[in-house]
């Protein structure tokens, strides 16, 4: 790409990236950075509600990267240590909540649920760095035990040092979110007790959103009755996204649940992306990805626009300085 290469040009060029998968990265010139021609971070553009995990930025640094390979363990090394290490997120004195997708009764394989080999790899780099404790918990939709079990995440966070907390009702604290839609509502406690939060959502279709990734990931803080927030479900998710303002999103796109998401229940549902998106900016993820899989424009998620408003990150995703790897 030329220097001098209009912002649709980028656009572009990192759709192409997903789209065409790791098998031909190498035809479009994988290992680019497009840092040097992206825009810079607009400072202080968020508007304060909730708690804010983030590390502070680098402009000598990316804001995503885009990792593709056979291997989510060696994706998730590379891309963390593109985006500065882990080091620079997690330090001794911090305790880590490691936010996967557990929501259904899934293997693996069938891809509602977040690759194990994804968490137990940030596990591992979170303990290397330093951190106090790792916890990876969620607020299942099944029967907790069930999908922490045939997911394969609890058994993989735990061989690699993670406390593992399965959602209860002695778990949830009642808090104000202070949201629009949001008020007062249970929210699990070793969230509001973690002072480093890493969301590893897997990418997914639903019926009523069109995607499900890194924000809509959040519901999985709160217990309560959520099928109730279906009905201004944009709303809620920018409301928990607003909360939670994780310090990093992981996005794991190993395999992609393409159709009948977010339950998902056949491997014919299944893509294999083998991609891993690692990002500061927690809306331009969903953007990305949305646009790349589902080719759904900002227009088509309402969710997407209002994080924009509330000043969650950017939908425009070519502005980020961006790393793309092949591994």
């Amino acid at each position: 790409m030329s220097p001098r290469a209009p912002d649709d040009a980028r656009r572009q060029f990192l759709l192409r990236v997903l789209r065409i998968g790791a098998a031909s990265a190498g035809t479009i010139g994988l290992g680019a950075f497009l840092g040097g021609r992206s825009r810079r971070p607009e400072e202080g553009a968020a508007t304060g509600l909730g708690r804010d995990h983030a590390v502070a930025a680098n402009a000598a640094l990316p804001e995503m990267v885009v990792a593709q390979g056979p291997s989510p363990q060696l994706l998730v090394q590379k891309a963390i240590d593109d985006i500065g290490g882990m080091s620079r997120f997690v330090s001794a004195a911090d305790t880590v909540l490691i936010k996967p997708n557990i929501a259904w009764d899934r293997s693996a394989e069938e891809a509602a649920t977040t690759n194990p080999d994804v968490v137990a790899e940030l596990v591992r780099l979170c303990l290397a760095a330093g951190a106090r404790s790792v916890i990876v918990t969620d607020v299942s939709c099944n029967d907790a035990e069930s999908c922490f079990a045939r997911s394969g995440i609890a058994d993989a966070a735990r061989r690699a040092g993670a406390e593992v907390v399965l959602p209860d009702t002695r778990h949830m604290r009642q808090v104000d979110l202070k949201g629009g839609t949001l008020g007062v509502w249970p929210v699990l406690e070793p969230f509001l007790d973690a002072t480093k939060v890493i969301n590893v959502p897997i990418a997914k279709h639903h019926s009523l959103t069109g995607v499900t990734l890194g924000m809509k990931n959040w519901y999985g803080i709160i217990g309560g009755n959520r099928s109730r927030l279906h009905q201004r479900i944009h709303e809620s998710i920018v409301d928990l996204a607003a909360f939670a303002r994780p310090t990093l999103t992981v996005l794991d796109a190993n395999r992609v649940l393409m159709r009948n998401g977010p339950t998902g229940g056949g491997v014919d549902n299944v893509e294999q992306r083998n991609t891993v998106i690692v990002s500061t900016d927690q809306v331009a993820v969903d953007a990305y990805a949305a646009k790349a899989w589902w080719n759904l424009d900002v227009p088509r998620l309402r969710f997407l626009q209002l994080a924009e408003e509330r000043g969650l990150g950017r939908t425009d995703f070519a502005s980020l300085r961006t790393h793309v790897l092949q591994v």
